[in-house]
């Protein structure tokens, strides 16, 4: 009988391509950013080894710098990559959904709660600080649909502080790079028995219409109606 790999076999090959695709990625869109990974990594490995040799332990701090190089790699290379990230899908519809979901600290998005055919939309995460609505596109078109969004989920919300963040490039708007520390700031509000509360309220309410999920490429249009489910 052929003996079945384990779960951490299975993991570590497709870690390590992921980390390869990234790579990829990164060394594309900015061709110094693996360069300054590993000069980190080596500058952080030779800092810590001198610092060894001058109190005369060295054979401890090898082997703690080769760690302390790896971690210093890790770090900036994730850095590098979300830079990365952001840069290939700003000015996409939908980025500032991709970046929401990503998002830690127990926030649930909800993806194109409204919208319009020019592909105007507005996103709708709760989290602690009450509900964000978070639009996307330009400045004098998005008002009218966090208005007209802020209204209809007004009642269902109650108190529930209800703040408006608009992602692009116009004066009063997020970066979408600065989305996730722009909404990190904001106050706790919220328990969580209260989030989740707010969540039920929220989800029952009907979807104002369908829109593609995710971030979409420049020049896509919107459908005419929704798309159906598949089973």
């Amino acid at each position: 009988m052929t003996k079945q790999p384990t779960d951490g076999a299975q993991e570590r090959p497709g870690r390590l391509k992921q980390i390869r695709m990234v790579a990829q990625v990164l060394r594309q869109a900015d061709p110094k950013a693996l360069p300054i990974v590993f000069a980190s990594a080596i500058g952080t490995l030779v800092v810590v080894v001198l610092v060894g040799l001058f109190i005369g332990q060295l054979w401890f701090f090898v082997p703690l710098g080769i760690l302390a190089a790896f971690a210093v790699g890790m770090i900036v290379f994730g850095q590098l990559a979300q830079r990365a990230q952001y840069k290939v899908i700003s000015g996409q519809p939908g980025a500032a959904a991709a970046i929401l979901k990503n998002m830690r600290g127990g926030w649930t998005v909800t993806e194109a709660v409204s919208g319009n055919r020019n592909l105007d939309m507005v996103h709708r995460a709760v989290g602690r600080a009450g509900v964000v609505l978070v639009s996307e596109g330009p400045r004098n078109r998005v008002g009218q649909l966090l208005g007209a969004e802020k209204k209809r989920i007004s009642r269902a919300a109650q108190q529930v502080p209800i703040y408006d963040v608009q992602v692009g490039e116009d004066e009063g708007q997020v970066p979408v790079d600065k989305l996730q520390r722009h909404l990190m700031k904001l106050p706790r509000n919220l328990t969580k028995g209260q989030v989740s509360e707010l969540n039920d309220r929220l989800q029952a309410l009907p979807r104002s219409m369908q829109m593609p999920k995710g971030p979409m490429p420049k020049g896509a249009k919107m459908p005419k109606g929704p798309k159906p489910k598949m089973r």
